[in-house]
């Protein structure tokens, strides 16, 4: 990928001595291959590749050429490279060795489903996937129909309206939404109950099915981890409301105040970083990723570029967002272990509205509360007036909640706006339900929909 030193590989992964033990074996087996240049191992893994058929007739590629592709579109697709410039695979690349090695000896391993890595498929998603489908599908028939009807030569012109069948797309659509059964064979996606029927058995029913999620997991298949009440989904979904039998802790359901947010556009988020001191990772070499006050900033998943002054990058962005320069739904957190900053803008995430602290006290007072009851304030104006501020699970972890105003100390930076919206809509109707043995909360919830 053009690191050819085998010291800037090793002050890329970490230069501690058991990074280093780790490491070497993998250098020692290139020395054995005879591999010393880009060239040579280039021509190594095109040796290893199955040459790909291609249609058409273009020019033979060579298998330096091959393998060079395949390091571009196909490993770690979702890293972008221009021009074949694979600076930011490489340093990911490197980040990924080093986590791995770090993690084989360290207990305490992630866990696989912990919420803030977690991404809910919302309506919008689903129905873009299922019309890309169609449209893809119609465009290709057409296609097929077009070479069939010009080469003839007494054709007469080729009318693409004639040949249109109007109701292919509605009919694949409506035919998914009513049978709930989602065949996608371009996005290899079989999934049955996508769309089910709104219950309007009670006005409850209709608010808990609304507010309903499901996992993708197997619900045949008797396993724990998923099922279980994670820490990580405090006050974002209802520890209650969940069914009885095989769909237990798979199907959920959304706490009252939960929001799920939407895709946004990076590209302003991009240069406010770089505005904020975010050195592009093209203009570093691989000694100074090690150093221990330069911290790597991710958005989305890739890496941005690296700061070096993480504190202020992170206050500053806090402040933006809370002043309506950023939207309100974009989340940014820190890892001190791995020494990362992480900036969120994509749909999917679950977040819920928090009352600022500040110098010990609420922003929100009487007052804001006197005024919104009298119709003069808005939910919205609480936002944009830095009083209230949506956090996701992962910038929960760098925040100090309070539950209550008198349980307020000198680190406390937000305040829960009504204990009660921890529950969903169905376990909030429960007459004290801290009174109750955990099941009949459960029991309840399934019941009180049935109610008239």
């Amino acid at each position: 990928m053009g690191v050819e030193s085998d010291q800037e590989i090793v002050q890329m992964i970490g230069t501690e001595e058991h990074v280093m033990a780790a490491f070497g074996p993998s250098l020692e087996e290139c020395q054995k291959a005879q591999i010393f240049t880009q060239m040579q191992a280039l021509k190594y893994i095109g040796n290893k590749v199955r040459r790909q058929r291609m249609w058409g007739g273009g020019p033979k590629k060579t298998k330096i050429e091959e393998a060079r592709e395949l390091l571009a579109s196909t490993i770690l697709t979702h890293v972008p490279v221009k021009e074949f410039n694979f600076r930011a695979k490489c340093i990911y690349t490197a980040v990924m060795v080093r986590r791995v090695i770090l993690a084989q000896g360290d207990n305490k391993v992630d866990d696989r489903d912990y919420y803030g890595n977690k991404r809910l498929e919302l309506a919008g998603q689903l129905l873009s996937l299922l019309f890309e489908d169609l449209f893809k599908k119609f465009n290709s028939e057409m296609k097929k129909i077009a070479d069939q009807v010009i080469p003839k030569q007494r054709a007469a012109q080729f009318d693409v309206v004639k040949h249109m069948r109007q109701d292919q797309i509605t009919n694949g659509m409506v035919n998914a939404i009513s049978t709930g059964n989602w065949s996608l064979k371009r996005f290899k996606m079989d999934r049955q109950g996508v769309t089910q029927v709104l219950s309007r058995l009670s006005y409850i029913s209709a608010l808990g099915m609304m507010t309903r999620i499901s996992s993708q997991f197997e619900k045949t298949r008797k396993v724990s981890g998923p099922r279980s009440l994670q820490p990580s989904q405090w006050g974002m979904l209802c520890p209650s409301d969940t069914p009885e039998g095989e769909a237990c802790g798979l199907v959920k359901n959304l706490a009252l105040m939960t929001h799920i947010t939407t895709d946004m556009e990076d590209g302003p988020i991009v240069k406010l970083a770089s505005n904020l001191g975010v050195e592009d990772v093209n203009l570093l070499c691989g000694e100074e990723l090690s150093y221990p006050n330069v911290f790597l900033v991710f958005l989305n998943g890739n890496i941005l570029g690296v700061i070096r002054d993480h504190k202020k990058l992170v206050n500053t962005f806090r402040l933006m967002r809370r002043a309506g320069y950023i939207n309100e739904f974009v989340s940014i957190s820190t890892n001190l272990t791995d020494r990362c900053v992480y900036i969120s803008s994509d749909g999917g995430r679950l977040c819920r509205p928090y009352i600022i602290v500040k110098k010990q006290k609420p922003a929100v007072t009487n007052k804001h509360m006197e005024e919104l009851a009298q119709g003069y304030r808005n939910f919205e104006d609480f936002l944009h007036e830095s009083l209230v501020e949506y956090l996701d699970v992962n910038e929960e972890n760098d925040c100090n909640i309070a539950l209550y105003e008198h349980t307020i100390n000198k680190d406390t930076t937000h305040l829960e706006i009504e204990p009660f919206t921890l529950l969903g809509v169905c376990a909030g109707l429960i007459p004290y339900p801290h009174h109750n043995q955990s099941p009949r909360n459960t029991y309840q919830c399934a019941m009180g929909k049935q109610a008239m």
